[in-house]
This record gives structure tokens, sequence and C-alpha cells, in this order.
């Protein structure tokens, strides 16, 4: 591996082996998520505690203080609406000199792994390893599944992010699912695990977090279950412990409580 990707992931993927992504890029497909209508202000005191921060180019130029922010991962995927036909059909919609004037340290785009645009996808992805690459840029999958919420199991997301580390993507989101081990083990590169819909409570967060991360994910990207919660920055600080302090989720639980107390 070359030194500017070695860097590169060292930015994201803590000296501890794990990492904490924040994602607000929401808006690329949803438009003005709730709680997320002014992004700048809704990471502001997140920031503190996150590793990076997955965002689109027109919310970074817009909302983020290039003088104070974390490392960037950008989304350079889309093209779709929750209005459209099908969230699926996406394409690469920003360039290599974008990324590098952007001073991304990574990007970031989506695969559809059994949809009607599977391989328009998977050749996005592809497309875009092969650029990253020649610049030592580390490319993260995103396996979505759109509105197929029924697709979150491990013999599918297993699938899907075996395919990504084959296409080259050098780090792997995924959703955690029952017997997750077996995504993990399925996949040889370094997983990361994605929130999807808010949760109902905040215990039921930490306690998948918790579990992923004892069969073998290096962390977290997870936005709405902390910038959607009444309490955001406890939130984001309960589940740092798990990801950097190895607490449980009961543990992370009673901190998310204390804090929220002192606030």
């Amino acid at each position: 591996m070359d030194w500017g990707m070695k860097n590169r992931l060292s930015q994201l993927i803590q000296a501890d082996g794990r990492c904490f992504f924040l994602p607000i890029d929401h808006g690329y497909f949803q438009g003005p998520t709730s709680c997320l209508e002014k992004p700048g202000e809704t990471i502001a005191p997140l920031l503190p505690y996150c590793d990076a921060l997955f965002v689109t180019r027109g919310v970074l130029r817009a909302a983020v203080d290039p003088s104070a922010s974390k490392p960037i991962i950008l989304r350079v995927s889309g093209g779709t609406s929750v209005i459209g036909r099908d969230l699926a059909n996406e394409s690469i919609t920003t360039s290599i000199e974008e990324v590098i004037r952007l001073n991304a340290s990574a990007v970031g785009i989506s695969i559809f792994v059994g949809s009607d645009y599977e391989r328009e996808s998977l050749t996005n992805l592809s497309d875009l390893v092969n650029e990253c690459e020649d610049f030592g840029i580390p490319v993260m999958a995103v396996t979505a599944v759109g509105k197929e919420l029924e697709k979150r199991d491990a013999r599918y997301l297993a699938l899907s992010s075996r395919i990504a580390a084959e296409l080259g993507a050098r780090v792997v989101k995924t959703y955690w699912c029952k017997d997750f081990d077996k995504v993990v083990c399925g996949c040889p590169v370094p997983v990361v695990m994605a929130g999807g819909p808010k949760c109902e409570t905040e215990l039921e967060v930490m306690e998948f977090v918790y579990d992923g991360m004892q069969k073998g994910a290096v962390g977290i990207n997870l936005g709405r279950n902390v910038w959607q919660n009444p309490y955001p920055v406890a939130m984001i600080r309960a589940l740092r412990s798990i990801i950097h302090e190895n607490y449980t989720a009961k543990e992370a639980w009673e901190l998310f409580n204390s804090l929220k107390r002192e606030k």
C-alpha cells in the first residue's frame, strides 16, 4: 500500500484500529432532513467526538468550517431522490479533480446489489476505484438497500460487502444484522456499521453497536441516531465510549443518562 493511501486511512481509522464516522450526507436524496436543516449548526458540538465527517461537496463548502474540521469522506454518488422511481439508479456525481481540490481523505459511494441497477452501481464503484487508486484515495462502498429493508440479513449483506471488497473498496459500510460476524468474516477489508432509520431507544442503538464491535466491525457510521436524538452530544459521547473506550452497551447507556442530566 502506497504512503498516501496509508496516510489517508490512518486519518480515518485511529491508532486503536477503530473509527467513528459521522454522516450528514442524507440531504443528497432526502432534502432538508429533520434536524439537518442547518447542517453547520447541527455538527458544531459533535465534531470533537467523531473521527471523520461523511458529507457532500455542497454542504462541505457551505456549512463546514475548513479551519476546524475533521477528515472528510466525500459522498460522490447520487442523482436520485426519495420521490423518484428508484433510489438505486445512481451515478458518480463528483470528479477526481474535485475530490483532490476539497482535500478529501476518502470518498464514499453506494452500491445496490440485487436491484435493477446492480450492474450500474457496481460499475460506478469499479470506475471510482480505478481513478482514486491512482491518487492514493481510499473508497468506502456503502451497501445500500433503498426502500427494500427486508434485505438487511446476513446472507445479503455478506454478499454485498464481499463484492464491494472484491471490486477494490478499501472500507465497507453496511448494516448491522443478526449473525453479523458472518458479514465481517467474509469481508477482507474493514467494515463499519451504518445506523439506518432512527431506533426506538438509545439502549437499542448501543446494543447493536456493541454487538457489531464484538463481532469484528472496526467502527460505525451513524448519523440520525445521533443528531436526531434530543441529547445529541450525550449520545455521540456514549457511542464513542463503546468504540474507543471498550464500554459495554449498559455502561454506555449509563454514561448517556449521566451526561443527559448534566445538560
